[in-house]
């Protein structure tokens, strides 16, 4: 193995255990974080997102599998709650909860296709839950920096990440920050965990 190559590994297995352990979710400042800690200073260095998930599953597999089945469990029974309450919009489960990666910091992350955003807005203020709006960038085959509006909100006390997309995107594969994110549809969460009830959820603590 190449000096580049041990270099790159460090960096995802420690950029692996920021995520897990330090609640920092995104991939480039876990990586800037792990570097500077391992005194690594070449940018070429920093590992591709997919080395940093591998190191994330394996770091989860060997420090928290007595506890990882059951919190991936109750993230994706409360995503399904979530996503029965905005099933109108076609929503779609990504990222760490759809895999099972999620750490103890990791929210989680929805698309949904409303016609306008509005719609999604109404429907959080009608039933009083308190939510913050900012913004979702992701790339689109070749397109760069496409941005879309997002909604953050809390479920049981984890945060609900929404991407509110056009619904012309609704199947359509993004790409985030190098990684391809395949979406789970909400009939697809319920057979992730087995049909099993989920309790009832207190939306918007």
């Amino acid at each position: 193995m190449s000096a580049k190559d041990r270099a790159r590994r460090l960096i995802a297995y420690e950029a692996a255990r920021i995520i897990a352990e330090e609640g920092i979710n995104d991939y480039l400042p876990a990586k800037n974080k792990a570097a500077a800690r391992l005194g690594i200073t070449n940018s070429r260095s920093l590992p591709r997102n997919e080395e940093i998930d591998q190191a994330l599953e394996e770091y989860l597999r060997l420090y928290r599998a007595d506890t990882q089945p059951q919190h991936i469990t109750r993230l994706r029974r409360l995503a399904l709650e979530a996503m029965r309450f905005l099933e109108e919009f076609s929503p779609r489960l990504v990222g760490a909860v759809l895999d099972g990666s999620a750490s103890k910091y990791s929210p989680i992350v929805l698309y949904v296709y409303p016609e306008t955003p509005e719609e999604i807005i109404k429907k959080l203020i009608e039933v009083g839950i308190p939510f913050r709006e900012r913004s979702f960038s992701f790339n689109l085959g070749h397109r760069r920096g496409v941005t879309c509006p997002a909604l953050d909100f809390y479920v049981d006390g984890v945060r609900v990440e929404l991407a509110v997309l056009p619904p012309e995107l609704k199947g359509q594969r993004i790409n985030r920050k190098e990684k391809a994110v395949p979406g789970g549809s909400l009939h697809d969460v319920e057979k992730l965990i087995n049909g099993s009830s989920p309790s009832k959820l207190r939306l918007g603590t």
